[in-house]
């Protein structure tokens, strides 16, 4: 069973599929604690969650009829007991594959403190292209939790991922230049998005902030749907 903390059908507010319309499923629980967490409420283990079955998810994104499915959190590489691994990452994997049986598209949003690998594998072993993608948060200084960050995951980012950089400040558009640099991210392939957080810089200096360093291949993304919708509200 997944722990449901909501569902609900809008426009991808960010990634590669931005204005698109999308299905998310949020699962709940999270390993960490960002300072800007926008989804906090999402964060316990202890109740205010639906359980569904593979099934029942399958049947709710079949009625959907929206081709776009987003995979979010809390963190869902998580296992819903709290670890990772085991069981409850073998049922996700199952997941994403049958829903990809339904001539859908599956994104997973990941925090990067959970090794993206099985999903690695499971696109080269299934030969899936942009069918299944994975959108890789880079958690900067401001979150508090840079810590945590998985470094072994960009050794599995494909074509049609995606690394976001979640930023507050000119320190954490520093950390993100020296990542991006590091990993040879645009080189490669993947998607890389600098995100501002809502309310904490304004869109303008990241923008700025690219010309200055001359940042080709990278991208500004605003959160469309905090400019549709209230910054706070649920189920957009």
């Amino acid at each position: 069973m997944f722990r449901v903390a909501e569902k609900f059908i809008s426009i991808n507010g960010e990634s590669r599929r931005a204005g698109e319309l999308a299905v998310f499923l949020r699962l709940g629980g999270c390993n960490l604690n960002c300072t800007y967490c926008d989804t906090a409420w999402a964060i316990p283990t202890d109740g205010g969650y639906q359980e569904m079955s593979c099934e029942e998810i399958l049947d709710y994104l079949r009625s959907t009829s929206v081709d776009n499915v987003t995979i979010t959190g809390g963190e869902p590489l998580l296992h819903l007991g709290g670890s990772t691994g085991g069981e409850d990452q073998d049922s996700l994997e199952s997941l994403v594959v049958d829903t990809i049986s339904l001539n859908k598209r599956v994104e997973i949003e990941t925090n990067g403190a959970v090794s993206i690998k099985p999903f690695y594998e499971l696109a080269k072993k299934l030969s899936l292209r942009d069918e299944l993608s994975i959108t890789l948060d880079y958690k900067c200084p401001g979150s508090g939790m840079e810590q945590f960050m998985l470094m072994e995951n960009y050794d599995y980012l494909r074509e049609y991922d995606t690394v976001k950089f979640v930023v507050m400040s000119r320190e954490d558009l520093d950390r993100a230049r020296e990542v991006i640099e590091k990993y040879n991210l645009v080189e490669r392939g993947s998607a890389v998005y600098l995100s501002p957080v809502f309310g904490a810089i304004e869109p303008r200096e990241i923008v700025e902030y690219m010309i200055e360093h001359k940042m080709n291949g990278v991208t500004n993304q605003l959160q469309q749907h905090k400019f549709i919708w209230p910054p706070d509200a649920r189920g957009v």
